[in-house]
């Protein structure tokens, strides 16, 4: 199996350089022992509760594209801290990458606590999902209801590329007209497989009426 090494400090002070270093060779030979290959080594010097970091990015990056099958860490206090700890180990569990520490010498056994936050954490996921299709079920509703017909106007719906990421402006004007949101707009455009968010549906209705009033026709 594949495997990142990733090793952090909180500081930036010289002085732990050293043990940057040392995390790196401790791992190397953990990797050895369960016969992991090493793909990546990562070195962080950040805070653990700090979610916005270069180098946990990059590992779960790796992870996202099924890069990597292992995070090999010191300990579990080096993937992070508090809420960020939680919300890291929730990601590496969605892309079915396990976690193995020194400390335990082997994959990451959780606390009870933790077990307990990380399941509640993926029935809310569960339930946002279900509630973001039934927006999405809902505003595709009332546009049919105001008389949208998206198989008449959508004339790029079964192609692929990249026109199916493009901006139907077209579409968003005559479902403004119908009265929908910019909301509902966007998620009954990502129904259809435009995956736009409300803050570009407006932006874009914004452009698009602007040039209307300044165009001399």
């Amino acid at each position: 199996m594949n495997a990142v090494i990733y090793c952090r400090v909180s500081t930036e002070k010289e002085t732990q350089a050293s043990s940057l270093e040392r995390q790196e060779a401790e791992l190397y030979r953990l990797a050895k022992e369960f016969h992991f290959n090493v793909v990546e080594v990562v070195h962080e010097k950040k805070s653990g509760f700090d979610i916005d970091r270069e180098g946990i990015l990059k590992v779960l990056d790796l992870a996202r594209d099924g890069f990597v099958d292992v995070l090999l860490v010191q300990d579990e206090t080096r993937i992070g801290r508090g809420s960020s700890k939680i919300a890291i180990l929730h990601t590496l569990s969605k892309y079915n990458v396990k976690c193995y520490t020194i400390s335990e010498h082997g994959e990451l056994q959780l606390t009870e606590a933790d077990s307990m936050v990380l399941e509640i954490v993926s029935l809310v996921e569960d339930y946002q999902r279900k509630l973001h299709n039934a927006k999405i079920r809902r505003g595709m509703k009332r546009a049919v209801d105001e008389g949208y017909r998206p198989q008449q106007n959508l004339s790029n719906l079964t192609e692929g590329g990249r026109e199916r990421k493009d901006v139907p402006i077209e579409e968003i004007v005559r479902l403004r007209e119908l009265d929908l949101t910019f909301q509902e707009i966007a998620t009954t455009l990502k129904g259809l497989g435009h995956d736009l968010s409300k803050a570009t549906v407006h932006r874009r209705y914004q452009e698009y009426m602007r040039d209307k009033s300044e165009s001399p026709y």
